[in-house]
């Protein structure tokens, strides 16, 4: 099978590179599937699973995103806030910096809509993390 080359960056760091046969995420359209050959895109990320079928594997790499975009020309670059690998992640932490923000959420006061914002993104990614720590073999 045809292979690309992906990079995956982060403000922080190039969180991977390598030659790929398929990589699939979710666009704020769906999910979406990412070859050698594919039309030029680029889209906007959701908050979710990443996951990269690397060359000759059979298995997938599994990487929670925090969204950002996906730029597919000759290579395929994915700019993010943050990943993580699966085996990385640590659950509780994230249901903990989840139930933080909706505690944050659920006070009484009046809170500033940027802030709001900030707090749903929280959850997001807590709830991302947790579903890429549980899940299992892509089909």
């Amino acid at each position: 099978m045809a292979t690309i080359k992906l990079e995956v960056i982060t403000p922080s760091k190039k969180f991977y590179s390598g030659d790929v046969e398929l990589v699939i995420a979710r666009t704020l359209s769906g999910e979406e599937g990412f070859m050698a050959g594919h039309a030029w895109a680029c889209k906007l990320l959701d908050v979710d699973a990443l996951w990269i079928r690397e060359a000759g594997q059979k298995e997938f790499r599994v990487a929670a995103l925090a969204g950002g975009f996906i730029d597919v020309k000759d290579t395929i670059i994915i700019y993010t806030d943050a990943a993580e690998w699966q085996e990385d992640i640590d659950k509780q932490r994230a249901l903990a910096s989840k139930e933080a923000a909706e505690r944050w959420m659920a006070t009484e006061q009046k809170h500033d809509p940027n802030e709001i914002a900030r707090a749903q993104i929280v959850i997001a990614k807590a709830i991302s993390r947790m579903k890429v720590a549980d899940s299992g073999k892509r089909r």
